[in-house]
């Protein structure tokens, strides 16, 4: 069976968590013996080729206009009429921007079946504009209509897209995976000791909550340090923001954008990780914070309390005076928080583990794929 991915930036993951997702998806399927094809931006794989193979998984690189408000769209709409080309049993859309054109192949390719992933709230992130933000609830209700079938990646937005637009959605999780390592180059790059520093992993966007982690953090007395691993994403201003918060405080490190042995290392070796999002879909940093068995303070958001409640420190959102309240706690009390650590590791490993979620994405896929066998006899 062969299947389309149309939405992701590309593979592998430099940063993104709907890139996250389908790199660790594709791999899954094409492991199950589906014929996987992931539709890839080259500014972001860095691979010019136009087609090419990636553990598994085709590759197929597609032009985009690499600006802030065009570069999804544009590249989901070359990548949506590439694939009216194709001979593809599915195409699954991941992200509420990249449905809203899932009604091309609905219309121009009637026998191929269209899923969407439904990843997020995306218009609640404050980088967009009016204008954006109109479009992305759009993009809900299209993710929610188009599709012959919607998956969401958490139950919070199954019982969104089930009050909102009437949609029983199918919930099948966003997974964790961890590949240790026994590197600590990165760690004696940065001066690090391990399990005596604070980290937090993402995007520095604003609905990412830095600033709040920040501004708790510099009324600390402590000698653990704060790592912000990530870079921006469109959001040139605010990370100039951040770094003006931070420019007092020689304890705080921006470690930039890393992945593989390096991303592992410091995520294994951390001391504490903090999740101080404002919006959230289901974050695969904290459920792979908690599989790491790092001990973590989450936002009260609903969308973390839905991975961490009962296994973490709670916060409440956007409040720097509770942070730094939380903070303090959990670094006075090591023991409180490592035996929190040790039930998020159970959690996740039972709770998000991929081999289970390819199954239950296979089984959708089949299912799909006999309804257009019994269509095609009738």
């Amino acid at each position: 069976m062969k299947i389309a991915y149309i939405g992701q930036k590309g593979v592998p993951t430099k940063q993104g968590g709907i890139e996250k997702h389908v790199e660790e998806l594709s791999q899954k399927m094409a492991g199950l013996g589906f014929d996987i094809y992931v539709y890839a931006r080259k500014h972001y794989t860095g691979n010019s080729a136009k087609t090419y193979q990636w553990n598994g998984v085709n590759v197929i690189t597609t032009p985009s206009f690499n600006t802030k408000h065009l570069d999804a769209i544009s590249h989901t709409l070359i990548s949506s009429l590439h694939a009216l080309r194709q001979d593809y049993d599915i195409i699954h859309y991941h992200g509420v921007g990249p449905a809203l054109l899932s009604w091309i192949p609905r219309i121009f390719k009637p026998q191929t079946k269209v899923i969407v992933t439904f990843h997020c709230l995306d218009r609640q992130h404050q980088k967009w504009g009016v204008f954006a933000k109109l479009m992305l609830q759009i993009g809900e209700w299209a993710a929610c209509k188009f599709p012959h079938q919607t998956i969401v990646i958490s139950k919070t937005l199954e019982r969104y897209s089930r009050y909102q637009y009437n949609t029983h959605a199918k919930y099948i999780p966003n997974g964790v995976a961890i590949h240790p390592t026994n590197e600590t180059e990165i760690l004696n790059k940065l001066s690090l000791q391990p399990q005596n520093y604070i980290v937090a992993i993402s995007r520095i966007v604003r609905h990412k909550g830095l600033h709040t982690l920040i501004k708790a953090y510099n009324h600390l007395t402590t000698d653990q340090k704060l790592v912000i691993v990530g870079d921006g994403a469109n959001s040139d201003s605010y990370v100039n923001e951040i770094k003006d918060l931070a420019k007092n405080n020689p304890n705080i490190i921006f470690a930039g954008q890393k992945s593989g042995a390096d991303l592992t290392t410091l995520f294994s070796n951390a001391g504490l990780f903090i999740q101080p999002s404002e919006a959230e879909g289901l974050s695969i940093a904290l459920l792979e914070a908690m599989l790491y068995g790092v001990p973590v303070i989450i936002s009260n958001i609903e969308e973390n309390q839905e991975a961490a409640e009962g296994v973490s420190l709670e916060f409440a959102n956007k409040s720097v005076d509770d942070l730094k309240r939380k903070l303090k706690f959990a670094l006075a009390n090591p023991e409180i928080m490592n035996n929190l650590a040790i039930k998020a590791k159970a959690r996740a490993a039972s709770e998000y583990d991929w081999n289970n979620i390819a199954k239950e994405t296979a089984l959708t896929y089949q299912e799909l794929a006999a309804k257009v066998a019994i269509n095609i006899t009738e």
